[in-house]
C-alpha cells in the first residue's frame, strides 16, 4: 500500500479500528442510497401532476388499458340504463352493441381527452386529500364535470352532432375510501421527510467512511460496490413489488392493464436504479485501475526524471599563446 492510498494521519489510530469504524460507516450509507431513492421517486416524483398526466399518457394507446378502459364505460352505460330505463330492452340484450361501441370509443382522440383530464382530476384530488390536514378521515372525491366539459369540447370540434346537449353536471365520484386516504397521507408525510433526509445521511457516511478509512483507495471502491449491489436491490424490489401488486388485484383479466401503469409509474425509478449500478462499477473499477497501476507509473515517471543525463560542461577557452 503506497503513502498515497493511507488518510492523513493514519498512524494516530489503529488501522483494524479505522477500518472496522469505516466499513460500518460505508454499509450504512449503502444500504442508505436505494432508500433514498425509493423515497425521493415516491415523494417527489409522484407528486408533480403535469409530470404523472405526461407519463400516463402513452397508456390511452396500450390495447390492454383501452380494453380496461372500454369494459370500465360500458358497465357504466349499462349500469346507468339499467336504472334508468323502465321499458325496452333489457340490459343484457344490448351489452354487446355498448362494448362494441366503447372499444370504438377507446381508439378516438376524445377518449385520450378523456383520459388526460380524468387522470388530471384523479391526481390533483388524492395530492390535495394528502397535503390538507383538514380532509382527514373523508374520502377522496372527484368532481367529473371537468372531464366532460373537455370531451364535450373535443366532441364539438369534431363536429359531432348534439355534442353541444351533452349536461355538464357536478357531482363527487368517490376514488379512495378514508381508511385508505388516512394511511396514505401518513406515508406520504414520512416519505416527504425521508426524500430530504436519507440522500444528505448517505452522503455523510459516505464522506466519514472514507474520510476515518486507513486504505481510502480501498474505501472508495467498497463503496462503489455496495452503491452498485444498492442499484440491484432496488431493481429487485421493483420487480417483486410488482409481482405482489399485481397478485392483490381482485380482477384478473385487467391485470396485464394494472401492470402497464405500474411500469410506467416505475419507469424512472428503475432507470435510476441502473444508474446507481452503473455509476458504482464505474467508481469501483476506477479506483481499482488507479490503485494497482497508478504507483507503477508514477514509480516509472520518477524513474525516467533521475534517468536524464547531465549536461555537458562548457569547455573552458584555451589562452592564445603569446
Amino acid at each position: 500500500m503506497s503513502e498515497h492510498d493511507r488518510a492523513p494521519g493514519a498512524g494516530k489510530a489503529p488501522p483494524r479500528s479505522r477500518n472496522a469504524l469505516s466499513a460500518v460507516l460505508l454499509v450504512l450509507a449503502c444500504l442508505l442510497v436505494p432508500a433514498g431513492a425509493l423515497a425521493s421517486w415516491a415523494a417527489h416524483g409522484l407528486t408533480d401532476t403535469g409530470r404523472y398526466v405526461r407519463t400516463m399518457a402513452p397508456l390511452a394507446d396500450d390495447p390492454d388499458v383501452r380494453i380496461a378502459i372500454a369494459d370500465a364505460v360500458g358497465d357504466g352505460v349499462l349500469r346507468e340504463a339499467g336504472r334508468r330505463a323502465d321499458s325496452g330492452p333489457r340490459p343484457a340484450a344490448i351489452e354487446p352493441f355498448v362494448h362494441d361501441a366503447a372499444r370504438s370509443f377507446t381508439r378516438t382522440e376524445t377518449c385520450r381527452t378523456a383520459w388526460d383530464a380524468a387522470n388530471r382530476a384523479f391526481h390533483e384530488a388524492v395530492l390535495r386529500a394528502l397535503r390538507d390536514q383538514g380532509t382527514r378521515g373523508a374520502p377522496v372525491t372527484v368532481d367529473p364535470a371537468p372531464v366532460i366539459a373537455r370531451v364535450k369540447r373535443q366532441l364539438s370540434d369534431d363536429h359531432v352532432p348534439f355534442a353541444h346537449r351533452i349536461p355538464v353536471t357536478h357531482t363527487r365520484i368517490p376514488v379512495l375510501p378514508a381508511d385508505d386516504t388516512d394511511r396514505l397521507r401518513k406515508g406520504y408525510h414520512v416519505l416527504d421527510t425521508a426524500a430530504f433526509w436519507l440522500p444528505l445521511a448517505a452522503a455523510v457516511l459516505a464522506v466519514a467512511g472514507i474520510t476515518v478509512a486507513a486504505c481510502r483507495r480501498r474505501a472508495l471502491t467498497a463503496l462503489g460496490l455496495g452503491t452498485a449491489l444498492g442499484g440491484v436491490l432496488l431493481v429487485l424490489a421493483v420487480a417483486i413489488g410488482r409481482r405482489l401488486t399485481l397478485a392483490d388485484l381482485p380482477d384478473a383479466l385487467h391485470r396485464p392493464a394494472a401492470g402497464a401503469v405500474y411500469d410506467a409509474l416505475t419507469a424512472t425509478l428503475r432507470t435510476v436504479s441502473w444508474l446507481l449500478c452503473v455509476l458504482g462499477l464505474a467508481v469501483a473499477a476506477g479506483a481499482w485501475v488507479t490503485g494497482r497501476f497508478g504507483p507503477r507509473l508514477a514509480a516509472r515517471r520518477r524513474a525516467r526524471g533521475s534517468a536524464v543525463p547531465g549536461a555537458d560542461p562548457v569547455p573552458e577557452p584555451t589562452r592564445a599563446r603569446a
